[in-house]
């Protein structure tokens, strides 16, 4: 007989980090009751992880907390484009890219933008609204031992403070513990790719003299590639704190206590190329770029999100950002299945949408790296060899071929080669500008909390559409809300824009429908009206929710 634990909660999030506390974040805007430990006794204290892409941002902003995090990244929000010169005295270098977004292209496609905001900044907003939603969240307490059985899984965690020990029984487990994770190593997870592809000290320090050196150059990064010390220089408030990544090769047997005061100092003035510039070290922490993959995400009731399921290359910041997106896909399903609207089998799709994402992802990671020539990368035969070229389809573009969706082609790419959000299943829904009530509004501001049906407001075929949607919601007890889109009274949301036309940006007719997930992927859609749309409906709600 199971003993009576210390607290029972529906979720354990292990590791408050920015894919835990985003998770918290994302359960507690679905009114999932949970639970968050963390060994460290606040969040992180170094700048570093930056780069929030549009896909990230667009969840932040559903999630209620853009305008915030905004504002904590008001410092940087004028810094652009990577800049690579061998010193920073002069004009030397080029840049490598000068803006994010050049021409603003991004608008067609997103009614947000990417901010660059570092994680020291950006955690104790998601903290502030994970808690503010109701969120349980222990940092210095740490989990010490796991098992799991049919029914949930029963945790072991100390208080570090008090050295208190106390059970939390929990129906799910999520670890987002980082890249060592003693609950993946625990449960035998292995890893796939090749593994420690570079290695770097970071320097927090504070110069009042840099900011004359770097002049107007507002970049994000600067690669400095002088051969006697390169490194990565990255401002924190383009005045007298930066960081500084400085190249270090443990694997020539490098050892970390090398990296003394003075020979950082030394560093940074000869890569920088000012000999006598005021440097006051602050800090520095060691870190390792790799690129591995775990060979599963889920062990029965036990998740991986994160880097404890994946570690990129740092070119692109793609790490962070896909695993919030981790996140954000595992939360919709937690909570749906713990709601009742959806089978356990929902939970299945975790791993078939999000490892093959991080696949495809880690390997344009590294790629990005070898493109960029980042300063201490010097790839082994095999490595970073993927595909290059652009971004924005390997940030907003992803697909999941298998998973949560019905109609989906299995064999298309996951990143596809050329950006294309056209309403096809598996893919993010397209935005579009619309009018409710008077209020401006993305089509991407609907989705959170239900599934989603959109059909025409001036065609017959849309209202039988609605009308099947809301006799499925009712009778079957699905989260399912439906909106017809058009210009005429009938219209709950209408168009902002003359001459927009939602039928052809999700890929069907004025008689069809598209049904979007709560994390806004198109889970099914109908190119053209059906004879019996509730049967047809049902059906694809039964399948994509693995409701058995």
């Amino acid at each position: 007989m199971q003993q009576k634990a210390d607290h029972q909660v529906p979720v354990l999030v292990v590791g408050g980090s920015l894919v835990g506390l985003s998770l918290s974040l994302f359960l507690g805007r679905l009114g999932v009751p949970h639970m968050l430990v963390e060994r460290h006794s606040g969040t992180s204290l170094h700048p570093r992880g930056r780069g929030n892409n549009v896909r990230t941002m667009e969840l932040f902003r559903v999630a209620g907390i853009e305008r915030d995090i905004k504002t904590a990244a008001s410092l940087l929000s004028d810094n652009h484009g990577i800049l690579q010169t061998p010193t920073l005295v002069g004009d030397a270098g080029e840049w490598l890219f000068r803006e994010i977004d050049p021409g603003g292209g991004i608008a067609r496609f997103s009614p947000t933008a990417w901010c660059l905001c570092s994680q020291n900044d950006l955690e104790p907003v998601l903290l502030k609204g994970a808690r503010a939603l109701g969120g349980d969240l222990r940092y210095f307490h740490e989990l010490e031992s796991f098992s799991q059985d049919p029914e949930g899984v029963t945790a072991y965690v100390r208080d570090r403070d008090s050295d208190d020990l106390y059970t939390v029984r929990a129906d799910y487990l999520v670890a987002a513990d980082g890249p060592r994770s003693p609950v993946r190593n625990r449960l035998a997870i292995g890893q796939s790719g090749p593994g420690d592809i570079f290695a770097n000290v970071s320097v927090t320090f504070r110069s009042k003299l840099l900011a004359d050196t770097v002049g107007d150059r507002r970049f994000i990064c600067c690669y400095l590639t002088s051969p006697e010390a390169d490194g990565a220089l990255l401002p924190v408030d383009n005045k007298e704190h930066w960081v500084f990544h400085a190249p270090w090769h443990p694997e020539n047997g490098e050892r970390l206590e090398e990296f003394t005061e003075e020979r950082l100092q030394r560093h940074i003035r000869l890569a920088v190329g000012v000999p006598d510039l005021d440097v006051e070290v602050t800090g520095k922490a060691s870190w390792r770029a790799a690129e591995r993959v775990a060979e599963r995400y889920r062990h029965d009731r036990v998740f991986l999100a994160g880097d404890s399921a994946h570690e990129m290359s740092p070119t692109g910041a793609f790490g962070s950002n896909t695993g919030i997106q981790d996140a954000h896909n595992l939360a919709w399903k937690l909570a749906a299945v713990l709601d009742g609207w959806a089978g356990p089998g929902l939970l299945e799709t975790y791993d078939a949408e999000r490892r093959p994402v991080a696949l495809a992802t880690s390997a344009r990671a590294s790629a990005r790296s070898v493109e960029h020539s980042h300063p201490g990368f010097a790839p082994a035969p095999g490595i970073g060899g993927g595909k290059r070229g652009g971004i924005l389809n390997v940030v907003l573009g992803y697909r999941y071929p298998q998973g949560a969706v019905a109609g989906a082609d299995p064999d298309q790419d996951v990143v596809p080669d050329e950006m294309r959000l056209t309403g096809e299943p598996g893919s993010r829904a397209p935005h579009l500008w619309l009018r409710r009530s008077g209020e401006r509004l993305s089509t991407l501001d609907l989705y959170e909390r239900s599934l989603v049906l959109l059909s025409d407001a001036g065609s017959a075929a849309g209202a039988a559409w609605q009308a099947a949607a809301r006799r499925i919601a009712g009778t079957e007890g699905v989260r399912l809300d439906a909106y017809r889109i058009g210009a005429g009274a009938r219209a709950e949301l209408r168009y902002d824009a003359e001459g927009d036309d939602w039928a052809a940006a999700h890929g069907t007719s004025v008689d069809g429908a598209v049904l979007v997930r709560p994390d806004g992927f198109v889970a099914w859609r109908a190119e053209d009206a059906a004879a019996d749309p509730e049967a047809a409906l049902r059906e694809a709600v039964t399948a994509v929710l693995r409701r058995g």
